[in-house]
């Protein structure tokens, strides 16, 4: 135990003091930040401010179209449509609209923008928002119905869902969907990277000659643990280290976009959208958010995250111990191994949607799926979407598959860490694995 100690002690602290760790682990979140601020800048500032001209012989808006919070400006004139054609070209406006005296406001007559260049989907939705909405009020007073009349008659929150503990009302599943979804990727990128991280390890030892002086002092079962607890510590670390910043960071955004809140709701959104929104507000979000248990979902992502983990890095290990130099006898060998992670991403998006499905409660069974799957039912919460039997009954299958797969590791890796110049198949490797001595 003590030889695994150092092992580990050396892997971890030979990747920490690194300049690369340094850089990756501060580098990463301020890219992500980076990349998410430009979106939002983009989304939600433009460099046109529009100013539109307005010609309304009907008297349709009454000398006044809603400008607050907006870049789009509407100016009304006398003007004929001559002399705003050469305004429009002479860039005084943008554009102009000509609102006829018969126009029926009841009636099917459509407005046009005309302008002297195309204009962009995204300001063509801003200004037909604008203008529709201010036609669909006068539409609702020729009527003599008022707009809370309309709200009142087009509410949408007639059904509601539920279920015998209480839970799964229509923000809660949104916000199951998403947590589940993000922790279940989480874990599916973090098996990719620090498994291969694992088997780069050992290759690299494998061909400099490394390993043939370390199992001198130690058995190549503890080299392969020494290495694997020692990056699996690495990169908790450094998981860690980027949730506090990807957190600390999201503060940032009101500080460098002080009027985010307020652009990005005047932004056109698509029906969709509007509808989830209206459901999240009618529902009580942070409600919602509040009844998520994430005291055991940050348990059992920790539990779920080393589980897998070591279950996956050994069999990486085993993979490294058994090449030599060619990277492609790698990637052949890999391919088993990466399946039942593709897999398994493949029963999440079916598990965030339906947590009780017969295929969902399999994958979160399963040892090479159940680290992923089950994040995505965990956010379901329990005895919703998962019940505690099948929590304990996945994670003990999780702690047995750990335990087979690491004997199996060991047995290939004790043989393959020093055999060389020899192209390995799984048929071989079967074979070493029968191998009683």
């Amino acid at each position: 135990m003590n030889k695994i100690f150092i092992i580990a002690r050396r892997e971890f602290l030979s990747r920490v003091q690194k300049k690369t760790f340094l850089l990756t682990t501060i580098l990463v979140p301020a890219l992500i930040f980076g990349f998410y601020a430009l979106i939002i800048y983009f989304s939600v500032k433009s460099e046109d401010n529009i100013k539109i001209a307005v010609v309304d012989k009907a008297n349709l808006f009454g000398g006044k179209i809603e400008n607050a919070g907006s870049d789009i400006s509407f100016e009304f004139t006398n003007k004929d449509t001559a002399l705003l054609r050469k305004d429009v070209e002479s860039k005084k406006y943008s554009g102009y609209v000509f609102v006829p005296a018969d126009y029926n406001v009841l009636g099917h007559d459509r407005l046009t923008y005309h302008s002297d260049k195309a204009t962009g989907l995204m300001t063509q939705e801003k200004i037909r928002k604008k203008i529709s909405s201010t036609i669909e009020d006068k539409r609702f007073l020729s009527l003599n119905i008022s707009k809370a009349q309309l709200d009142s008659i087009q509410s949408d929150n007639d059904v509601q869902f539920t279920t015998f503990s209480g839970g799964d009302k229509p923000s809660r599943a949104g916000v199951s969907y998403a947590v589940g979804f993000v922790s279940g990727f989480l874990i599916y990128i973090i098996l990719f990277i620090y498994g291969t991280m694992v088997m780069r390890g050992v290759m690299e030892e494998k061909v400099n000659r490394i390993a043939e002086v370390i199992v001198s002092s130690v058995k190549p079962f503890q080299l392969m643990m020494g290495k694997i607890t020692g990056i699996g510590a690495v990169g908790l670390v450094q998981f860690l280290i980027w949730i506090v910043l990807m957190i600390g960071l999201q503060f940032l955004l009101p500080v460098i976009f002080p009027g985010m809140a307020e652009q990005m709701q005047s932004q056109p959104i698509q029906p969709g959208a509007v509808q989830a929104v209206n459901t999240a507000k009618s529902s009580g979000l942070l409600n919602s958010l509040a009844q998520v248990n994430f005291p055991l979902m940050l348990s059992c992502f920790l539990f779920y995250f080393l589980g897998g983990y070591l279950l996956y890095s050994s069999l990486f290990a085993a993979v490294g111990s058994s090449v030599n130099e060619d990277p492609q006898d790698a990637q052949s060998l890999t391919l088993p191994i990466i399946m039942p992670i593709i897999f398994a991403m493949v029963i999440m998006m079916k598990a965030v949607n339906d947590p009780t499905s017969g295929l969902a409660v399999f994958g979160s069974m399963f040892p090479l799926t159940s680290p992923i799957v089950m994040m995505a039912r965990l956010a379901h919460g329990i005895p919703d979407g998962v019940t505690y039997s099948q929590l304990a009954i996945s994670m003990i299958l999780l702690i047995a598959g750990f335990i087979g797969t690491t004997w199996l590791a060991g047995k290939i890796y004790r043989t393959g860490i020093l055999m060389y110049g020899k192209k390995i198949t799984w048929k071989e490797m079967i074979k070493w694995i029968s191998r009683k001595n």
